[in-house]
């Protein structure tokens, strides 16, 4: 058994979010998000993979497929499909957040 403290060491960049690997082999990956007040992961899509995101602590701004942005806080859980596009915002606090994808193409 592994064990990660989702809540401890938390690394914020000035510049730009950060995503830090949590978990990464060929089945799957698990990224923790770190983004300081008005930082941004601009619109992109997983080709090959559902998206889950859970969030973990502050509120920040998220849409989807649709690009209408919902407010969304602690113990939330998002889900977008494969190919979906999808953009996160934080707002006035920072925001972090869990990344759950299916597969690693590059892990062994």
């Amino acid at each position: 058994m592994k064990t990660v403290a989702l809540h401890d060491n938390l690394v914020f960049h000035d510049r730009d979010p950060y995503a830090e690997p949590l978990f990464v082999d060929k089945t799957g990956r698990i990224l923790r998000f770190m983004l300081q007040p008005g930082q941004t992961v601009s619109e992109h899509t997983a080709p090959s993979t559902p998206v889950y995101l859970v969030v973990l602590e502050g509120a920040g701004l998220f849409s989807g497929g649709d690009g209408q942005e919902e407010r969304h806080g602690p113990g939330t859980l998002l889900i977008f499909d494969v190919g979906e596009k999808h953009a996160i915002r934080a707002e006035s606090e920072p925001l972090v957040f869990l990344t759950f994808l299916h597969g690693a193409p590059q892990a062994q």
